[in-house]
């Protein structure tokens, strides 16, 4: 979760987001290079949403990622 300030375009910030980390990735795991075909750590589209009264939710939703990309099912606790 991050704050992006209004003088700042959401997809330009997202776009360096991405290839900043893409690059951090590719140096620290050399491994990355070989698992990709094309060389793309990240899909192409993203996510963005404003975050009001349901702050805790998505932080909630956030922590857990892991354990959802292992194949643990967490889709109940959000709903």
């Amino acid at each position: 979760m991050i704050e992006v300030p209004p003088t700042y375009p959401v997809c330009e910030v997202v776009q360096k987001l991405k290839a900043y980390a893409s690059i951090y990735l590719k140096q620290r795991f050399k491994f990355i290079e070989r698992v990709y075909d094309d060389g793309n750590v990240w899909s192409v589209g993203y996510f963005v949403s404003t975050v009001g009264l349901n702050e805790e939710q998505i932080r909630k939703y956030i922590q857990k990622q892991n354990q959802f990309d292992l194949g643990i099912d967490l889709t109940k606790e959000f709903s």
